[in-house]
């Protein structure tokens, strides 16, 4: 396979890993840390970081999700959609990819993960109609509050301070997490890249005062090639119904 058709196939899994559970990743070591830009005028709402994850757990919401991945400094797949968080995942995704490489597939991909079954299609192949499938369960979800705990355990220096993301108060998290860190937030995503001999990836967070994640970035090695993911969320809002798609 072309180097290029790798960094494509490699980073669409990378982009669905990040959000919910579709959880087989590939890598080494992970690529080193970029620096982190802190803000230099204060920012009005400041709180506690440890008072605002203290929150978190208590009420499960909706959100709309952006997760961009990228691989040798090249936009590979842009995924979107809306999901439920802080409980059992559920939610309506989409994956597109504009196999910009030389050699690499184009890639469009739908998803409607229900609370009893996963469904997928691909809206650009001729008569191709929604897939039926169970839904894997055992730890699928990312934690995201559960990992800005991890970087505040590192120590003072994962405290970035506060900044402003989009109007929003938001304090910035950063550090490197081991493999074995990430087993009790993101369990299936530590098995899964352990096995293929990751140590461990650089993670930069933005919370807000009810700690949810607004902002989400890891950075990796997937195959000798540096990638990463840069995750969005907004339009917070209570728990949402996702039901089978029409025509099922």
């Amino acid at each position: 396979m072309r180097r290029s058709a790798v960094i494509s196939t490699a980073a669409v899994a990378v982009a669905l890993t990040a959000l919910s559970g579709c959880k087989d990743t590939s890598g080494g070591a992970a690529a080193p840390a970029a620096p982190a830009a802190t803000s230099a005028a204060p920012v009005a709402g400041a709180f506690d970081p440890e008072t605002a994850l203290a929150e978190a757990g208590k009420a499960p919401y909706a959100a709309s999700v952006k997760i961009v991945t990228e691989a040798a400094g090249q936009e590979i797949s842009t995924t979107t959609g809306r999901s439920n968080l802080g409980t059992r995942f559920t939610g309506r995704m989409e994956v597109r990819s504009p196999g910009a490489a030389p050699d690499a597939q184009a890639v469009w991909m739908e998803t409607v993960t229900t609370t009893d079954a996963t469904y997928v299609r691909n809206p650009t192949a001729s008569g191709s109609g929604w897939m039926k499938m169970p839904r894997s369960e055992g730890g699928n979800q990312a934690d995201y509050a559960g990992y800005a705990k991890l970087l505040l355990a590192i120590g003072p220096s994962a405290r970035k301070g506060m900044e402003d993301q989009g109007g929003t108060p938001a304090y910035h998290l950063t550090g490197h997490l081991g493999i074995d860190q990430v087993a009790s937030v993101d369990p299936r995503t530590q098995r899964s890249m352990k096995a293929k001999g990751v140590t461990g990836f650089d993670i930069d967070q933005w919370i807000d005062s009810q700690g949810r994640a607004l902002r989400f970035e890891q950075r990796m090695d997937m195959r000798g090639v540096p990638a990463s993911n840069k995750a969005t969320f907004g339009e917070f809002g209570p728990v949402e119904t996702f039901a089978a798609p029409a025509g099922d």
